[in-house]
């Protein structure tokens, strides 16, 4: 499932972006957007292409889903709806969790993601640098709950520098290749981060 972020983006950018969503053929599609007007516009784009439109409003944010109706899509709309997206970040700069055994801290990372998925309060972004990005490229078990968390709208961002510096550039799994500017401004946007 794709997630489109326009919180910022005035119309008719939003409109845009969605429509060009469906000219590309996309029948299930989240825009996440922080200004009323837009959501109606949107509602409007949506009976005019014959989507069907949920909107979830969280501190003046809105999650928007167009589904051109099928199962899997109403069983995802129905997970997103139970979960909350809480105002709280995680930041990830290593590939394990704590120190000592290496094993231990790769398992302790992967079971943590797991849970996450699980839990009823999600955060609204993960963050990933230097050692991190080993996680959402390298970490299979891991990479399978971080989509779980972003089919429920959880915005990973991942330092393309770090993506970079060890040479995984090609081997993002999930997320979106991100940098220093967007992770500080995503940090200040939350009211706590907490690091592993």
């Amino acid at each position: 499932m794709k997630i489109i972020n326009a919180v910022g983006q005035n119309c008719p950018m939003p409109v845009i972006m969605a429509k060009k969503e469906i000219d590309n053929g996309e029948d299930f599609f989240i825009i996440v957007v922080d200004n009323k007007i837009v959501v109606e516009n949107l509602k409007k784009l949506a009976n005019s292409q014959g989507f069907k439109i949920t909107v979830k409003e969280e501190n003046n944010i809105y999650n928007i889903t167009f589904n051109n109706s099928c199962e899997e899509c109403e069983s995802i709309i129905s997970k997103i709806q139970r979960k909350n997206l809480g105002n709280w970040a995680t930041f990830i700069g290593k590939d394990i969790i704590g120190y000592g055994d290496k094993e231990l801290g790769k398992s302790l990372i992967k079971m943590f993601f797991y849970t996450l998925a699980e839990s009823d309060d999600i955060p609204k972004y993960i963050l990933f640098m230097n050692d991190g990005v080993k996680v959402p490229t390298l970490n299979e078990q891991a990479i399978e709950h971080l989509k779980e968390l972003q089919k429920l709208g959880v915005n990973i961002l991942v330092c393309g520098t770090c993506l970079s510096f060890y040479g995984l550039d090609n081997k993002l799994s999930v997320g979106a290749v991100s940098n220093m500017y967007e992770i500080i401004s995503a940090m200040k946007e939350v009211e706590k981060v907490i690091s592993l």
